[in-house]
């Protein structure tokens, strides 16, 4: 028996009020109480809804994350380090991120009532940033970690270490550093590998490089990736799951390493990885 549901609805889309709805009506008749973040918080516009959500751990089981990937990988920082499993139903596009689509909404919601629905963890990258030899910010995300060139800046140049060893100075537009659930998304674009999300590796993924090669470079869940800012009076930008970020300097360090958080998922067993790599990408 569930003793209590989160909502945390993307209250910008269309359908958002219709569906939290939905949802409210349908455990309101299992006699489950449902919890919903805030309106007058809209999840991607302004400050979480902290306040309401802090105190879930306590009185839920799960959080139903209504809205596009988005506003799963919002949701799945804040929610990160208090265990609670996230199911997201989808109302973007691709929705990679999402279990549910939400014509078959009534159909995965008996299952959960029933308990018929599996639990995974999906790994997360911490990402601290040095600046003049001592920490400058630190933060964690789902997807990925970009170190890109502003609009209207040249060709940037990144030093790449692995554990302290020179991989490789990437001339071009930046460099990303992926989940493996964040491989099928700006990664992917730039020419990066696909990876099953419950896998534990990093990806590193130059965009654009000046080269006459360009390979993506997996390594291994322990290792910790660093980039070094190495070109001068250029705009540069660090962003976080393409949410969160801030300028760079000339110099500045970014390491980059498996969180010691992560982001727990809810999935059926007729939903698998590969069949929706199928039918969003082919």
């Amino acid at each position: 028996m569930l003793k209590g549901i989160g909502v945390i609805p993307n209250w910008q889309k269309k359908k958002v009020p219709e569906v939290v709805a939905g949802i409210k009506s349908f455990f309101s008749r299992h006699d489950v109480p449902v919890y919903v973040a805030p309106e007058k918080d809209p999840l991607l516009h302004v400050a979480s809804p902290m306040d309401e959500i802090q105190k879930w751990p306590q009185i839920v089981d799960l959080a139903i994350v209504v809205g596009g990937d988005g506003t799963f990988l919002r949701a799945s920082r804040e929610l990160a380090c208090t265990n609670l499993p996230i199911l997201g139903i989808n109302l973007g596009h691709k929705g990679f991120l999402a279990e549910i689509e939400i014509d078959k909404l009534s159909y995965f919601m008996e299952k959960l009532v029933n308990g018929d629905y599996r639990l995974g963890e999906r790994m997360m990258l911490h990402t601290e940033v040095i600046r003049d030899g001592r920490h400058f910010a630190s933060s964690i995300s789902l997807n990925d970690v970009i170190v890109s060139r502003g609009p209207f800046s040249r060709i940037i140049r990144i030093d790449t270490y692995i554990n302290h060893d020179f991989l490789e100075s990437y001339p071009g537009d930046g460099v990303i550093i992926a989940s493996p659930t964040g491989s099928t998304g700006y990664s992917l674009s730039a020419g990066g590998p696909v990876i099953n999300p419950f896998l534990n590796v990093l990806v590193i993924t130059p965009i654009c490089p000046h080269l006459l090669y360009q390979r993506s470079v997996i390594v291994d869940q322990n290792d910790v990736v660093s980039l070094t800012v190495a070109t001068k009076g250029a705009d540069i930008f660090l962003t976080l799951d393409g949410q969160e970020g801030f300028a760079l300097k000339y110099n500045d360090s970014i390491h980059i390493r498996r969180a010691d958080c992560v982001t727990k998922v809810i999935t059926f067993e007729e939903n698998n990885f590969y069949k929706l790599l199928h039918d969003k990408l082919i």
